[in-house]
């Protein structure tokens, strides 16, 4: 039986925004904790680091942090934005491919999957038109029990 979450994650404070092209979203970004929602609460990820870096025509993602279980998030991806799969590497619990698609110069969508397993996610990021926001809305179904495994 498969469960429906919902997470709104609000990343707040810029350490670096790289200013490459079209894509808004390169640079590193915090979580904040105190401005996310988590439906069913309590909140899963204790810390949440994100590097977006340009790369070959697309970009280099790279996730640090830590889930509130203790559990340590390190996982990095390469991909285009073209929607095409892409592996996903590290320790990454829950997804091992995601496919990344820009819909403008402050809207990515994605769709997050484990090819051995029946999680799956679709997400949906927007940057402010300052550049100083960023807001992933996601949408996963996992096998019950495994909610407390975030990311």
């Amino acid at each position: 039986m498969a469960r429906i979450l919902s997470a709104a994650f609000v990343v707040l404070a810029i350490t670096t925004l790289a200013a490459a092209g079209s894509d808004k979203s390169l640079g590193t970004w915090k979580l904040n904790t105190e401005k996310s929602k988590y439906t069913p609460a309590p909140l899963p990820v204790k810390s949440l680091t994100v590097v977006r870096e340009a790369s070959d025509g697309g970009v280099k993602v790279t996730t640090t942090g830590e889930q509130a279980n203790g559990t340590q998030i390190n996982n990095t991806y390469t991909t285009k934005y073209n929607g095409s799969a892409t592996s996903v590497t590290g320790e990454n619990p829950l997804y091992d491919t995601i496919s990344v698609t820009q819909v403008d110069a402050n809207t990515l969508t994605d769709e997050r999957k484990k090819t051995s397993g029946s999680y799956r996610a679709t997400g949906r990021t927007v940057i402010s038109d300052d550049g100083r926001t960023m807001t992933t809305t996601t949408k996963a179904s996992m096998p019950m029990g495994s909610s407390s495994r975030a990311f």
